[in-house]
């Protein structure tokens, strides 16, 4: 029997955490069950308690303290001891009924997506564990804010294409915390975001003022004196970056984005809508006889 999971990720700050809690508020108001797993072993304070909490098993103080690592080490070592005890993730998810959505709420460290192999391991085994079977979404939320920034927004971008090509599972990118942007980004200029556009970066109307009262830009000047180190992230070879960045997003064509506001019921259930087609979890579910509550609704 198959089980049903999304694994919530993306760079700290983007809503993850606030985002599964909406989700597992909107899945209990539509009488569906949820299991919340915390895969962050720094995180401390819950809208919904965990029903699994990676803390139970290591936290990410007493990794620092009993190991001597920093905080992203210290990250680390917690996956790696996670990894050398799997059984731990097993046997809490063995029982659970293809009924339950399962929601893995994760680490903003962006290592954990972009070049660490730990993550696509554990992903392997929770996908192709013969216990466990997960059909597993991977939901990659981006913060809303960034579009104001648009290289930054591209860099973001680039981080969440990575992901996709280590899992290697079903997908999703979303745009969060889209009640912050309502009033600073046009809905035309929205829709070039949600399928990135690489004309974004020439008529960000920050650099075309800049242009304008800056003049001409000249090439970086590598014998400039530290305290005008900061002009180059303004200079020519900035901007060729941020261009070959968004032309490799480009040319991959699979980054694509929806948007989601946490305080908007209808935006929650329509990307747990993409989340279930991700992992076909209608298509799984046995006909049901209506009950007598729902048979005398209907009648009237």
């Amino acid at each position: 029997m198959s089980k049903f999971g999304a694994m919530i990720m993306g760079p700290a700050g983007a809503g993850k955490s606030t985002f599964c809690a909406a989700l597992i508020t909107h899945l209990n108001l539509n009488r569906r069950s949820a299991f919340y797993i915390n895969l962050d072993p720094a995180a401390e304070s819950f809208e919904h308690t965990p029903d699994l909490d990676i803390k139970e098993l290591i936290s990410l103080k007493d990794a620092m303290e009993e190991v001597g690592l920093g905080p992203n080490g210290g990250l680390i070592y917690c996956f790696e001891f996670l990894m050398e005890n799997l059984d731990w993730l097993t046997e809490a998810l063995d029982s659970l009924t293809e009924e339950y959505l399962i929601i893995i709420d994760m680490p903003g460290q962006i290592e954990l997506y972009t070049h660490i192999p730990i993550l696509p391991t554990l992903v392997k085994f929770l996908t192709n564990s013969g216990s466990l079977d997960i059909r597993l979404a991977a939901v990659y939320l981006l913060e809303a804010t960034f579009v104001v920034d648009r290289a930054k927004f591209f860099a973001g971008t680039l981080s969440a294409m990575s992901a996709m090509l280590m899992l290697e599972v079903p997908h999703i990118n979303v745009l969060s915390k889209m009640d912050l942007i309502k009033d600073q980004v046009k809905k035309k200029d929205l829709k070039r975001f949600l399928t990135p556009d690489v004309a974004l970066l020439e008529d960000d109307p920050l650099e075309r003022s800049r242009r304008i009262t800056e003049g001409p830009d000249e090439e970086d000047d590598e014998s400039a004196p530290p305290d005008e180190k900061a002009q180059v992230m303004k200079g020519a070879s900035f901007r060729r970056l941020n261009k070959a960045v968004a032309g490799l997003i480009e040319s991959f064509s699979m980054i694509n984005y929806l948007k989601l506001d946490v305080t908007d019921e209808d935006s929650v259930g329509g990307i747990l809508s993409h989340i279930d087609d991700c992992i076909q979890y209608h298509e799984a579910q046995d006909p049901k006889e209506p009950d007598d509550e729902q048979e005398y609704d209907e009648a009237d």
